[in-house]
C-alpha cells in the first residue's frame, strides 16, 4: 500500500502532457535566440575585431540616429493627434479618430518606394518644377537628395506613429476629467494643462509606444536598404549574404538584441516608481474644447498631414503605377507569390495559435511560476528583429538537415537533402517564432478571463484537461483566437527580412516580390503586390477601429 501511495505521489509531481508540451514548444521557440548567442561567442571565424575596427561603429551610429528620429517623430505626431482627437472638437475629428491608424497598413518599404518615385528626378514633383520654371535639367536647379537617412526616418515615422497614437489615445481617454479641471482652476491654460498634467499621466503609455516604434525601426530592412542607410540590420545582410560569415552575422545580431533589451529595460525603468492612479470613482464624459476658426483648421491640418503623407500619397503613387501597367495583375509570378504568401501566412497563423494555446493552457495548469515564466520568455521572439531570427533559425535547421540526411543515408541508402532549409519550413518556423507572442498574449489574456471554478466544474463532471479545453475554454476564447490568427497572418504577409534570408531559391512571397522589383527600379511591376499587401494590412486596422468606440467609465453611449 505504501508503495502504491509513493507511486501516486511521484506521478503527481511529474508534469502532465500539457505542461510538458508547453515546455517543449517554449524550448523550440527560444532555440533560435540561443543559437544566435552560441554562434556569436563561438564562431568558426572570429571577425569581431575587424567589425569593431571598421563597419560596426557606422552601423551602430546610423541605427541610433534613425531610432532617435523615428522615436521623437512618432511621439510628437502620435501624442499630439491623440490629444486633439480625445480632448478637443474640430472639423473632421470623428473621421481622424480612426483614420489616423490607416498608415499602419502601409509597410515602411512600400512608403519608401512611393516617396522616392514621387520626388525623384523623373517623378511628378521635379517634372512639374522643370515645366513651371523652364528648367531643362538638374544643373539648372537644386533639389535635396532623396536617398538619405533623413528620408528613411521620415518614412518610418509616418509608418509607425500609429503605435504611439493607439496607446496615447487610450491613456488620455482613461484620465480623470477632475485632474484636468483642477489644473485649469489653478490658472493653467490649455498648453500648460497638457504639459504639466495630461502628458505626465500618459507618459508610461507614450514611452511604451515609442519603445515599440524604435524596435520596429531597428527591425526594418526594406526601407533602409532602399535609402542606402547602413543600420545594424543591413549589416547582418551584408556580412551574411555578401561576406558569407555566419559568425559575424550572429555577432551583429547580438548587438541588435542588446539594443532591444536596452529599449525594453529603459521603458520598464522609466515606469518604475511612477504609477498614476485615479483616486476618484466618479467619471464624467470628456468635455472637449471646441476649436473654431484658425485653431480648428490648424488641428485638422495637424491630423491630415501625417494621414496624407503616410497613407494617401503612397496609395496614389502605387495606384498610378499599377494603372500604368495593368498587365502586372495577370503576371503568373505575381499570382504564384500571392498563393505562396496566403498559405505561408495561414500555416504560420495556425501553428502559432496552436502553440500559443498550448503554452497558455499548459502554464495555467502547471504548479509553480517556472512554466509561466518560461512561457512568457517566448515573447522575446516578437522583439527580436526578423534578420536576427533568420540567422538563429537557419543554422540549427541546417544542422538538423545534415543529421537527418546522413541518418537516412546510413539506414536506407538514400538521403533527404535540404529537407527543412531547402523548403518553406524554415520560413514558417521563423514566422512562428517571431509572432508567437501575439498568439500567446491574446490567449493568455483570454484564458485569464475564464474563472478557475469552470475548470473545477468540468473536472467534477468527468472531463479531463482536453475535454475541459474543448468544451469550456475554446467556445469562450474563440474570438481571441480568431483575432490573433488574423494579426499573425497580416504580419507574416508583410514580413520581409526573415523571408529574404530563409526563402528557398526561386521562391517569392508578396513582400519579396515587391522588394525584388522595386530594388531594380521597376515599381510598376511591383505595384500590384504592394497594393495587395496594403489591402491585407487593413484587416488589423479594421479590428482596431471596431475597438476604438469603447466608452469611458460613466459614459452612457459612445461619443
Amino acid at each position: 500500500m505504501a508503495f502504491i501511495d509513493a507511486a501516486r505521489a511521484a506521478r503527481s509531481r511529474l508534469p502532465d502532457l500539457w505542461t510538458l508540451g508547453a515546455l517543449l514548444i517554449a524550448a523550440a521557440i527560444l532555440t533560435p535566440i540561443l543559437a544566435v548567442g552560441w554562434m556569436a561567442f563561438f564562431p568558426r571565424e572570429n571577425i569581431w575585431p575587424h567589425l569593431l575596427a571598421t563597419v560596426l561603429p557606422g552601423y551602430v551610429w546610423d541605427s541610433v540616429i534613425l531610432m532617435a528620429m523615428t522615436g521623437l517623430g512618432a511621439a510628437m505626431i502620435g501624442t499630439g493627434a491623440a490629444w486633439l482627437t480625445v480632448m478637443t472638437d474640430f472639423p473632421g475629428r470623428r473621421f481622424f479618430d480612426w483614420a489616423m491608424l490607416a498608415p499602419l497598413a502601409v509597410p515602411a518599404y512600400i512608403g519608401a518606394y512611393a516617396l522616392t518615385d514621387f520626388l525623384e528626378y523623373s517623378g511628378p514633383v521635379q517634372v512639374g518644377l522643370r515645366e513651371l520654371f523652364g528648367w531643362r535639367d538638374s544643373r539648372d536647379y537644386w533639389f535635396p537628395e532623396i536617398r538619405t537617412i533623413w528620408s528613411a526616418g521620415f518614412v518610418l515615422t509616418l509608418s509607425l506613429y500609429p503605435y504611439v497614437y493607439l496607446l496615447a489615445r487610450a491613456a488620455f481617454r482613461e484620465q480623470s476629467v477632475c485632474a484636468l479641471e483642477v489644473a485649469r482652476s489653478l490658472g493653467c491654460g490649455p498648453w500648460e494643462t497638457f504639459f504639466r498634467v495630461a502628458l505626465p499621466l500618459a507618459r508610461p503609455a507614450v514611452a511604451a509606444g515609442v519603445a515599440v516604434v524604435m524596435m520596429e525601426t531597428l527591425n526594418d530592412f526594406g526601407a533602409v536598404d532602399y535609402f542606402a542607410v547602413r543600420t545594424l540590420t543591413a549589416g547582418v545582410f551584408s556580412v551574411w549574404l555578401e561576406g558569407s560569415n555566419a559568425g559575424g552575422a550572429a555577432q551583429i545580431s547580438c548587438v541588435i538584441l542588446v539594443f532591444v533589451l536596452l529599449l525594453i529595460g529603459l521603458e520598464s525603468a522609466g515606469r518604475r516608481g511612477r504609477r498614476f492612479h485615479s483616486l476618484s470613482r466618479r467619471y464624467r464624459p470628456i468635455e472637449r474644447a471646441r476649436l473654431t476658426g484658425w485653431r480648428g483648421r490648424a488641428a485638422c491640418l495637424a491630423c491630415a498631414g501625417p494621414l496624407l503623407l503616410g497613407f494617401v500619397l503612397p496609395m496614389l503613387v502605387i495606384g498610378a503605377r499599377a494603372l500604368d501597367r495593368p498587365e502586372g495583375w495577370f503576371a503568373p509570378a505575381f499570382h504564384e507569390a500571392a498563393v505562396r504568401t496566403i498559405w505561408l501566412g495561414a500555416a504560420a497563423a495556425f501553428i502559432a495559435v496552436a502553440a500559443g494555446l498550448f503554452l497558455a493552457f499548459g502554464a495555467r495548469r502547471a504548479e509553480g511560476r517556472a512554466p509561466l515564466l518560461i512561457a512568457r520568455a517566448t515573447m522575446i521572439g516578437y522583439a527580436a528583429p526578423g534578420a536576427v531570427l533568420a540567422v538563429g533559425v537557419l543554422i540549427p535547421l541546417a544542422a538538423l538537415d545534415r543529421t537527418i540526411h546522413y541518418t537516412m543515408l546510413d539506414l536506407f541508402g538514400f538521403g533527404t537533402g535540404l529537407l527543412l532549409t531547402g523548403s518553406a519550413a524554415a520560413v514558417i518556423f521563423a514566422y512562428v517564432v517571431r509572432f508567437n507572442a501575439i498568439a500567446y498574449g491574446a490567449l493568455d489574456g483570454a484564458l485569464g478571463r475564464v474563472t478557475p471554478s469552470m475548470d473545477m466544474a468540468a473536472r467534477t463532471l468527468g472531463s479531463g484537461p482536453g475535454g475541459a479545453l474543448r468544451r469550456v475554454h475554446l467556445p469562450i476564447i474563440s474570438g481571441s483566437m480568431a483575432t490573433a490568427a488574423i494579426l499573425i497572418f497580416v504580419d507574416a504577409v508583410k514580413e520581409l527580412p526573415a523571408t529574404l534570408i530563409l526563402r528557398p531559391f526561386n521562391f517569392s512571397t508578396l513582400a519579396t516580390y515587391v522588394h525584388d522589383y522595386a530594388s531594380r527600379e521597376h515599381l510598376a511591376e511591383a505595384a500590384p503586390a504592394a497594393l495587395t499587401i496594403v489591402a491585407v494590412g487593413l484587416l488589423p486596422v479594421v479590428i482596431l477601429v471596431r475597438g476604438l468606440g469603447g466608452r469611458r467609465p460613466g459614459e452612457a453611449a459612445p461619443d
